[in-house]
């Protein structure tokens, strides 16, 4: 009899632990956009986060990036979805007022430790006085150039200067008999790409002017030096016409291809040329201009949800800081290509000379992160400043003045509410 209530009382223990170890376990969604080495980056980053914390599971969704905003949203407004959400640093001001989005807490994410230990330009997560996200990489631009096509060319190097890169991209230009683009000397994306970053934060800055106002609230681009920008920018195909937007559908697909010489985009692309056959290329910081160099720098976010709540906030916070550790930000180098948000991870010899990734790690030195109100609309005032120059024949000065009105609107709405 004694010993059945001794087994008796083994069995209840046992479930009882169990049932202790079943309530103490949490799993929480975390979502990102679809891109294969992030998707790689991440599930590496949960396993690591899982082995050392056996009572959290993490659930990772992705969707294709131009279904996932609206997905995001959908999800989380009817109180489902992640627990923990990527965003784009530029969407920071849509996400806070559709209420998808919940402040960093304190005690986890210490204002001061942030803005000692990362990046300066992560205080763009910053608002009233709270911090909605951290990165666990951020982004800058570099130059991308054929070493082949250069040397048929007879250029020796990357150019170095403004006059230098129209100089380059002249000389790697070539036509057909009939006049048709066979080879492009400087490539932009379909909607310019990146280059609506480069004009803003890199030419403007290049010609004495800056985009915004100090606090972000103000156009200060419509100005002389925001036209010498412009026109320095829509010249490549409207005058030099070594540019022709649309050729071989994107930019990184023709430079994949071994069709274009120079093409500016950011250290994510690094993981599609290595991969393209046959392709040999180099990447340079961007060109300076008068003995200066400008950059821009970008990243994505890791928010708390509006969702979280209880245990599944605090397991997502927890995973949330070890996103944004050393460990994990030179697993995501060594991954994705994007480059760490600390300058103790960026910064080692290591990283800051390497082939690939040095220009861009070198260039966060002199990069600035703007400030969007909501990034979609002032991205494509850039774009369509560009097409009303080079499509509808407007100048420059009249193309900025137009859009210049249109983003203004823009701003005075966002600030005045």
């Amino acid at each position: 009899m004694k010993k059945i209530k001794l087994f008796l009382f083994s069995i209840f223990g046992s479930i009882f632990i169990l049932s202790s170890i079943v309530s103490n376990a949490v799993e929480i969604e975390y979502w990102q956009y679809t891109y294969k080495a992030r998707v790689e980056a991440v599930d590496k980053l949960i396993a690591n986060f899982e082995k050392a914390n056996p009572g959290i599971t993490i659930k990772h969704t992705n969707f294709p990036y131009a279904d996932y905003r609206k997905k995001v949203a959908i999800a989380i407004s009817s109180g489902d979805g992640p627990d923990l959400v990527q965003l784009y640093y530029g969407w920071l001001n849509d996400y806070r007022d559709s209420g998808l989005i919940q402040p960093l807490p304190k005690d986890a994410f210490s204002h001061s430790k942030i803005e000692s230990d990362f990046f300066k330009m992560v205080s763009s997560m910053k608002v009233d006085g709270e911090y909605w996200g951290l990165p666990t990489a951020v982004r800058s631009l570099a130059l991308f150039y054929n070493n082949d096509l250069l040397k048929e060319a007879g250029l020796s190097g990357p150019p170095e200067t403004l006059d230098d890169l129209v100089d380059y991209a002249k000389k790697l230009t070539k036509r057909d008999a009939s006049g048709n683009m066979i080879q492009e000397g400087l490539a932009f994306d379909g909607g310019i790409g990146q280059t609506h970053h480069f004009w803003r934060e890199v030419l403007v800055r290049h010609y004495g002017g800056q985009p915004y106002s100090d606090d972000g609230q103000k156009i200060t681009y419509n100005n002389d030096a925001g036209v010498k920008a412009l026109t320095y920018l829509t010249d490549f195909e409207k005058t030099h016409k070594t540019t022709s937007n649309g050729f071989m559908n994107r930019g990184q697909d023709g430079f994949a291809a071994g069709k274009v010489g120079l093409y500016i985009d950011g250290s994510f692309r690094i993981s599609k040329f290595v991969k393209a056959e046959g392709l040999n290329f180099s990447i340079s910081e961007l060109p300076g201009h008068n003995g200066t160099r400008y950059n821009f720098s970008s990243f994505w976010a890791n928010a708390l949800s509006s969702k979280a709540k209880g245990e599944k906030k605090e397991a997502a916070a927890k995973f949330l800081a070890y996103l944004t550790s050393d460990e994990a930000m030179q697993i995501w180098l060594d991954t994705v290509g994007e480059l760490p948000a600390k300058p103790s991870v960026a910064l080692v010899d290591a990283n800051k000379q390497h082939e690939l990734y040095g220009p861009f790690i070198r260039g966060l030195d002199y990069a600035t992160a703007t400030t969007f109100i909501s990034e979609k609309p002032q991205r494509q005032s850039v774009v369509d400043a560009y097409d009303m120059v080079v499509l509808q024949g407007m100048s420059p000065k009249d193309a900025l003045a137009k859009v210049a009105k249109k983003e203004q609107e823009l701003l005075d709405d966002f600030f005045g509410n």
